[in-house]
């Protein structure tokens, strides 16, 4: 339900992207991110290589983009900002790696009998991922998207 809730709230909050940008380069945008995304989740399905080392990187830069958007939410600073959209897209495109490979592990640990640990399991990995494409995109977006 709370997964409901927030998607419908973000699905509210990203309509505004089709006030800023051309629907041409949305549509454009999103069929590049569905690619990309798919592409590094197949990747970290498949893999034989664990990927369990690269998670407290990817976190930690990760807290390095909101951290550096905040601060350039004061400096208006257009460098900082392009930099923070090239590491964004690094960071999520391998979050998305990452994550299916986690997910991957947990679902093959987890009893399938308990249907209630199964059901959170279950919704906090479609959040996870979800994040992980919402944010590439709008990553993406700000690199490829005309503006109106």
């Amino acid at each position: 339900m709370l997964f409901m809730l927030y998607s419908a709230l973000t699905g509210l909050t990203l309509s505004s992207i089709f006030i800023v940008y051309t629907a041409a380069s949305i549509a454009s945008t999103f069929v590049v991110t569905a690619g990309m995304f798919g592409a590094m989740s197949l990747y970290g399905y498949t893999t034989k290589r664990d990927l369990s080392g690269f998670g407290n990187m990817l976190f930690m830069a990760l807290i390095g983009i909101v951290l550096a958007s905040l601060v350039n939410f004061w400096l208006k600073s257009e460098a900082l900002m392009w930099a923070v959209t090239y590491i964004g897209v690094i960071v999520f495109v391998g979050l998305t790696a990452y994550d299916t490979q986690k997910l991957k592990n947990m679902g093959e640990q987890i009893d399938t009998r308990d249907t209630s640990n199964l059901r959170k399991y279950s919704i906090l990995g479609a959040l996870t991922l979800y994040l992980d494409f919402i944010n590439l995109f709008l990553m993406l977006l700000r690199i490829f998207g005309n503006r109106r």
